[in-house]
């Protein structure tokens, strides 16, 4: 055994921080260098359910029958169960194992024949152990007998190699670590924190929902939030996030009906570089970086049935995996769900499997429309403006009693985010001068005592909702003289972002330098 040969590999090895190139250099050097007919490295393997094994990580070497090499992973040997054969012995054990020329008759070879056809006359395996925990086994097969020295080299060199396979795991956490804080960040600086204002007011309906959220948030239960579109479900949801116990990790939102089918489960479990076309590098899904924290699943009525067992999977083990990647991953979210469909029916319809609906829905919570807490109305209406006015840069705009009145009045199908469409749009218009609302089928007084919308209220056209965006847009780029980005500019006065606004533009056939 040349003992300055082990020491080469051992130092080449410890400069490594990347665990695959540690394994292959170990087993590569082992078998191409000092020339051992075949060197193996099988990781213990601890999952949080179920019996620990052994998983072939790395092989190295060559027959000397048909020249083949022996680095595939797969196959009788990949899994070895704990206490099992020579290989689980020495795991389960701790202690090390040497045979000599008597390998081919001995009772841990189970294949004899496959010695003999090789020439083999010696084998070693070695517990990889550091700081008393077992990581693995080393083993090596040798065409030549291993006498006792070059036994005690295998057995330092295995320790030395124990600890490179320790500092590589530390790495790869380190960078994992790194990866998620850099995905947190990112995810911060393009996801737009809400306002809270959604959740102002006093009027009992708002009143019944705040002590629903208060009872709910400091439990890990998951939370079904149901309202019609506009009426602050992402806000409740973010309420009862800071109302829990995770409010110092992050709230993760997916919006399920802006995400591509074909990429859904990318976007919740991530994907591995060169999984699929387009996957040009590792990507962190959105389980993996709300992991201690809280995920959102806006519109969840949305996610494709054949997806949804994968989802339920996840919410009762807390296990997934990385599109293109084995390795099975552990999370701890907590799941909050909105929805302005009618679960039971999409379950009925066979759109929505009926355990994943029960798996969300533990804890159903309704926010009611804006129709329903018309006495918000006015806190919600000079909030609005007192915003709208600070950003757009004009002096303190005063709502009057007959604004008020018909702001009360009207029927608000779009809710709490029409209301604030609704403000900004007049601010703009105004000049920072008298607001002026342009609201269609105000309410009537009758219809208010009676307690129940008239029969003729409708929402907003396409056509008018379109030539309302319009106004304001154009209304934006005559105020910043046609520019967009950056300070004063029109993505900046409407509260877009630019990208979003130039695709408006485009949508809407407005000309953007006419308004210079």
């Amino acid at each position: 055994m040349n003992v300055e040969l082990l020491q080469s590999i051992s130092l080449a090895v410890a400069q490594e921080r990347r665990m695959g190139v540690v394994l292959n250099s170990v087993v590569s050097g082992l078998a191409d260098s000092a020339g051992f007919a075949l060197a193996r490295i099988w990781l213990l393997n601890r999952p949080t359910a179920g019996d620990p094994s052994l998983e072939l990580a790395a092989s190295a070497g060559r027959s000397q029958v048909d020249g083949l090499t022996w680095t595939r992973l797969t196959g009788e040997f990949a899994k070895i169960q704990l206490g099992v054969r020579k290989i689980g012995h020495i795991a389960a054990s701790g202690e090390s194992l040497h045979l000599r020329d008597e390998v081919a008759d001995s009772h841990w070879t189970r294949h004899p024949e496959w010695v003999r056809r090789e020439g083999i006359q010696g084998f070693v395996g070695h517990p990889l152990i550091f700081r008393g925990e077992i990581l693995g086994v080393l083993a090596v097969f040798s065409r030549s007998p291993i006498d006792d020295s070059a036994f005690k080299w295998l057995r330092v060199f295995a320790g030395q190699a124990a600890v490179a396979i320790a500092n590589a795991r530390a790495f790869e956490e380190i960078d994992r670590l790194r990866e998620k804080l850099e995905s947190e960040n990112e995810y911060l600086k393009t996801e737009a924190r809400e306002n809270s204002s959604g959740l102002l007011g006093t009027s009992p309906a708002l009143r019944k929902v705040m002590q629903e959220i208060d009872l709910v948030a400091p439990t890990d239960s998951s939370v079904l939030i149901s309202g019609e579109s506009g009426t602050g479900k992402e806000l409740v949801a973010r309420a009862i996030h800071e109302r829990s116990k995770r409010r110092d990790r992050t709230l993760v939102r997916i919006n399920c009906a802006s995400v591509p089918r074909e990429l859904f489960e990318s976007e919740f479990f991530g994907h591995v570089r060169g999984s699929f076309t387009g996957a040009i590098r590792d990507r962190v899904g959105r389980f993996q970086l709300a992991d201690g924290g809280t995920l959102f699943l806006d519109e969840v009525g949305e996610i494709p049935l054949d997806l949804q067992s994968k989802l339920l999977r996840v919410l009762q083990e807390g296990e997934y995996e990385r599109v293109g990647e084995e390795q099975t991953r552990r999370t701890d979210v907590r799941i909050l769900a909105a929805t302005n469909r009618d679960l039971t029916k999409e379950v009925a319809a066979g759109r929505f499997r009926e355990d994943l609906f029960f798996r969300l829905s533990v804890f159903p919570l309704q926010v009611p429309a804006l129709r329903e807490r018309r006495d918000d109305i006015p806190l919600l209406a000079e909030h609005f403006l007192h915003l709208a006015a600070k950003r757009l840069g004009y002096g303190k705009l005063r709502l009057s009693p007959e604004n008020l009145d018909e702001l009360i009045r009207y029927s608000w199908p779009g809710n709490v985010r029409e209301l604030q469409n609704v403000i900004e749009r007049a601010v703009i218009l105004s000049g920072g001068r008298t607001l002026r609302f342009s609201l269609q089928e105000p309410i009537r007084s009758k219809t208010l005592e009676e307690g129940r919308e008239p029969a003729n209220s409708r929402p907003l056209t396409r056509q008018q909702i379109q030539e309302s965006q319009r106004e304001s847009i154009e209304a934006a780029l005559k105020r910043s003289h046609g520019k967009i980005y950056g300070p004063g500019g029109a993505a900046e006065i409407l509260g877009l972002r630019p990208t979003t606004l130039n695709s408006k533009i485009a949508a809407l056939g407005i000309s953007r330098h006419s308004k210079d």
